[in-house]
C-alpha cells in the first residue's frame, strides 16, 4: 500500500498552489484508491520555528553518528530536549510513513514562505536518507522565472529545494508543477499577460494530475 503526505504552506485559503497541489492529490487518490493520505496545513496549523533544545537534539545526533531516524529519541536528555522532541516526533512520522511527499507552495519574495522553512528545520537532521521516497512540488508564482525570463535569476524557491532535498535528505526524484504569472489576475501592470497566465494555469492542473497518475 503507497501513502502522500500533502502539505499546503500558503496563506490564502483558495490559492493557485492549493489548487495544483489538490489537482495531484485527487488523481493519486485515483490511482491509488487504497492509500494512506495525510494532509497537513502549515498555515492554518503553523509548525514552531525551532528552538535551542532542538539544536541539542541536532548536535547529539551528529556527534554519536546516529544515521537511523528511529534512534533519533535517544537525543532526549532533558526536559527541554523532551518538549522539542514532542515537537518533531510527530512531522517526522509523517514523513517516514509517506511513499510520496507533496509539498504545494507559493513564492514569496522568491523563495518559500516561513512556515513552510519552519516545517524543513523540524523534519531535518543531520546525514539522513529519505531515499527512496519521491517528492512533488506545485507552485504558484507571481511572475515569470523559466530560464530565459527576465526574473529568472531571482528564483530561489525551485533551486533552493531542490538543492534542499538532494542535501539534506539524498532525494533526487523531485517534480515541480509551477504555475506562473500569477499577479496577472491582479496586477494592471502585467495585466496583458492575464491570457499567458490562463495557460500556464491549465497546463500545471494538467501536469499535475498526470503526476498523480504515476505516483
Amino acid at each position: 500500500m503507497t501513502s502522500l503526505l500533502h502539505l499546503d504552506a500558503s496563506a490564502r485559503r483558495r490559492s493557485i498552489s492549493r489548487e495544483v497541489g489538490d489537482a495531484f492529490a485527487a488523481s493519486w487518490h485515483d490511482a491509488h484508491p487504497d492509500g494512506t493520505y495525510v494532509h497537513r496545513d502549515l498555515a492554518l496549523d503553523p509548525v514552531p520555528h525551532i528552538g535551542e533544545a532542538w539544536t541539542e537534539l541536532c548536535d547529539y545526533v551528529l556527534g554519536n553518528e546516529i544515521t537511523d531516524i528511529d534512534r533519533y529519541k535517544e537525543a532526549v536528555r532533558t526536559p527541554e530536549q523532551a518538549a522539542a522532541w514532542a515537537v518533531v516526533e510527530p512531522l517526522l512520522a509523517e514523513v517516514v510513513a509517506a511513499d510520496v511527499i507533496l509539498i504545494a507552495t507559493p513564492m514569496y519574495n522568491y523563495s518559500i514562505p516561513s512556515s513552510l522553512k519552519a516545517w524543513l528545520d523540524q523534519v531535518t537532521f543531520p546525514k539522513m536518507s529519505l531515499a527512496p521516497r519521491r517528492f512533488v512540488v506545485a507552485t504558484a508564482r507571481g511572475g515569470a522565472y523559466t530560464p530565459g525570463a527576465p526574473k529568472a535569476p531571482f528564483d530561489y524557491q525551485e533551486p533552493y529545494l531542490r538543492a534542499f532535498f538532494a542535501g539534506h535528505f539524498a532525494v533526487d526524484d523531485t517534480a515541480f508543477v509551477n504555475a506562473e504569472l500569477a499577479n496577472s489576475r491582479i496586477d494592471p501592470g502585467l495585466a496583458h499577460l492575464r491570457g499567458k497566465h490562463e495557460e500556464l494555469h491549465a497546463a500545471a492542473l494538467r501536469a499535475a494530475r498526470d503526476l498523480g497518475k504515476d505516483y
